[in-house]
């Protein structure tokens, strides 16, 4: 099977489920945002330690991860054919939505935050979170743009894309709890 198909080749790209948009369509720009996170995620994952702590991380980047691919998949979609969705497969649902706060809070509860802004690179793995974060918070603005135009047949993508980047900066404080320049030991107390 060949992966190049030439459709592409005059700056358009096909939906799913029908139609075609220019590639620089606010929805491609979309999911095309929620793809670089999910690609800079899997980097993340890639540094996670083999300890329990790093079991712990590498396995909820994996379970957003798999999310963020629904969340693509939503957007992916052409608009007129968003009742051929799934939920949970296809579509963003407000039960994903409300699991990434106990994870959020599960890895605030670990850390206390440092009294300044930090600045990404405490660790490899913290700023990898970071950057995955910030492109997360883009996906997030590109997909607020389409629900202002009135084409996002869900919110639940934009709440989901919210609370994920919330919770990747929750993991990368957590990743760089043993940074000496941010924290003394696993406590967590700021210096």
């Amino acid at each position: 099977m060949k992966i190049y198909t030439r459709k592409g080749d005059d700056g358009t790209t096909g939906l799913w489920y029908g139609g075609r948009r220019p590639k620089s369509d606010r929805r491609i720009e979309a999911y095309g945002a929620i793809d670089e996170a999910n690609s800079s995620l899997g980097v993340a994952r890639s540094l996670c330690t083999e300890d329990a702590d790093g079991e712990e991380l590498a396995a909820d980047l994996l379970e957003l991860q798999r999310d963020l691919f629904i969340a693509g998949a939503e957007l992916a979609a052409a608009p007129e054919a968003s009742d051929r969705l799934e939920d949970g497969v296809s579509r963003v649902t407000e039960a994903m939505v409300g699991a990434l706060e106990p994870a959020i809070d599960r890895y605030m509860d670990r850390v206390e935050l440092p009294p300044k802004f930090v600045i990404p690179g405490g660790t490899a793995l913290s700023a990898q979170l970071d950057l995955a974060r910030a492109i997360l918070r883009r996906a997030e603005r590109r997909v607020s743009a389409l629900a202002d135009a009135g084409e996002l047949a869900s919110p639940h993508v934009l709440a989901h894309l919210n609370r994920a980047a919330d919770l990747v900066y929750a993991m990368a404080r957590f990743a760089d709890i043993d940074d000496p320049v941010l924290f003394e030991g696993r406590g967590g107390e700021a210096k």
